[in-house]
């Protein structure tokens, strides 16, 4: 199966409420994470950022915002950004229309974000129109495959040489990755910090 790391530009185009990369002069990429705040991993995603002294964006999940508070706190404090990942992480396209929408406005009433990004990357063209009337949906640009572990890190990395400015770059700072991820990033960062890149939160 073919990975597809990076949408065509095309796709621009044909989904124009949806954000998919950014214009900029500076040497500048979007690290994002999905799916946090997690003591298993967030912490050491935000230890990593302070040492390089970058800005991220975090698409949290609004359950992991209530059971861990204080990580939460840790990195609206260290000045990232933090975008709506839904209440419960539901897959748009499994999900019917009101049980989503309720998911995302839950979301806001802990923390109210203009950003948003589907789980998964799924929506239906319903959930979509309605959630680009109040938020920006987030897409990306550069799709790691972190989570894809029939992938090795070495072919993940090999494949920096694609990155541009302005990319929205794809994370996860989610348990269930790790100890792929933690051996994963710091190689990833010293990488793009190789190319001349630094990271910026999404403002």
């Amino acid at each position: 199966m073919i990975k597809l790391t990076r949408p065509p530009r095309w796709i621009d185009r044909l989904y124009p409420s949806f954000t998919w990369r950014f214009s900029v002069s500076e040497p500048i990429v979007y690290l994002t994470f999905d799916d946090g705040p997690d003591p298993e991993i967030t912490p050491f995603v935000l230890d990593l950022l302070e040492q390089y002294d970058w800005k991220a964006t975090f698409f949290c999940v609004g359950e992991n915002i209530k059971k861990h508070p204080e990580l939460f706190q840790r990195i609206l404090n260290e000045g990232h950004r933090i975008g709506n990942h839904t209440m419960k992480h539901e897959r748009g396209k499994a999900t019917e229309m009101n049980t989503y929408m309720d998911s995302v406005h839950s979301f806001d009433t802990l923390h109210h974000t203009p950003l948003f990004r589907p789980p998964y990357g799924s929506l239906t063209t319903q959930q979509r129109k309605q959630i680009a009337q109040t938020h920006r949906i987030i897409m990306w640009s550069w799709l790691t495959y972190d989570f894809d572990l029939s992938l090795s890190n070495h072919q993940i990395l090999r494949l920096t040489d694609k990155i541009h400015k302005g990319d929205i770059i794809v994370l996860h700072d989610n348990v269930k990755f790790k100890a792929r991820n933690t051996e994963l990033f710091p190689e990833l960062f010293k990488k793009i910090k190789s190319k001349g890149f630094e990271s910026r939160r999404i403002d």
